[in-house]
């Protein structure tokens, strides 16, 4: 069971309350607060992170649309009490949503968000200035910083993690990849990209239980992913993947600074990574087994 959204309710019941006081509310902004800019996100089950979402982005862009892929939370209508325009599309891996969520936007200039991303005001007021003047233009791709928060934390801390992608661009010039895992804006060879000044708030661990089933899952993905690529890890990987991803974690990702949160991060990025090797070693002996079986029935098969 999910926790209860009591973040949500009070974002909710705050904006019923406004429109019953004759202010304005997130639906009832003027349009001259808007810039043309699509807002997209990719969500399941995010009630509890999604709301944030929503509201850091709600206000001054011309649209918000969540794509959905079978809540069976209240996600949906969390989004949609927000003002989002939430649709419904099957799963087919990440870039694929992407893609549609893209092809949903009436702008072509598009920001992609994640459920448990959050656009800082810092942020938000860059974008605004720069849909105000000529230098939006001079690039159509822009990557923004987006940095690790961690469940005890209330906004990234100035050594947070983090990692650059292209999340604002124009739809016209270049998209999301269509892989079922890696979810990336694809900018043609001669495209000028910008760098955004302002980050993200990046909350994907919400509990290291949250972790651990996340990990779980997008390992068996990757390996997924990667087989049908016809990519095979090596098994001399097993020895130092592990020990080799704690150091990265506790000295390259900087982990090291947030004490003994720190020692379980490292550990648990360590683990993903383990899992993904496991993984891959455990499909090549399946494949192998299999292998083996159907030529022994064959062989039997010849001899009758």
């Amino acid at each position: 069971m999910r926790p209860d959204i009591s973040t949500q309710s009070k974002i909710i019941d705050i904006a019923a309350k406004r429109a019953q006081q004759g202010k304005p509310t997130a639906n009832e902004r003027s349009d001259e607060t808007r810039i043309p800019m699509s807002v997209f996100i990719i969500a399941k089950n995010e009630e509890d992170r999604i709301g944030q979402t929503i509201a850091s982005c709600i206000h001054w862009a011309d649209e918000v649309i969540v794509i959905d892929s079978g809540s069976t939370d209240q996600t949906v209508t969390v989004a949609q009490r927000m003002g989002a325009r939430v649709l419904h599309n099957d799963w087919n891996g990440y870039g694929l949503q992407k893609r549609f969520g893209e092809d949903q936007c009436r702008n072509d200039w598009i920001l992609n968000i994640d459920a448990d991303e959050v656009v800082t005001p810092a942020l938000r007021d860059e974008i605004v200035s720069l849909f105000q003047t000529s230098v939006l233009a001079q690039n159509d791709f822009w990557e923004v910083d987006i940095c690790d928060v961690w469940p005890h934390e209330t906004t990234a801390a100035k050594h947070a993690y983090s990692h650059k992608q292209i999340r604002l661009y124009r739809r016209s010039v270049g998209r999301f990849s269509a892989s079922s895992v890696h979810d990336t804006v694809r900018p043609p060879s001669d495209a000028k990209i910008g760098m955004l000044k302002g980050h993200m708030d990046h909350r994907s661990i919400p509990s290291v239980a949250f972790h651990f089933e996340k990990m779980n899952r997008y390992s068996t993905m990757q390996v997924h992913e990667m087989r049908g690529r016809g990519r095979r890890m090596p098994k001399s990987r097993l020895l130092y993947e592990f020990p080799a991803a704690f150091l990265k974690g506790y000295l390259v990702r900087g982990y090291c600074r947030y004490g003994w949160w720190g020692l379980i991060a490292s550990t648990n990025y360590a683990v993903g990574r383990y899992l993904r090797v496991a993984k891959s070693i455990e499909a090549d002996l399946l494949e192998q087994t299999h292998s083996s079986q159907r030529g022994a029935t064959a062989a039997r098969q010849d001899k009758t």
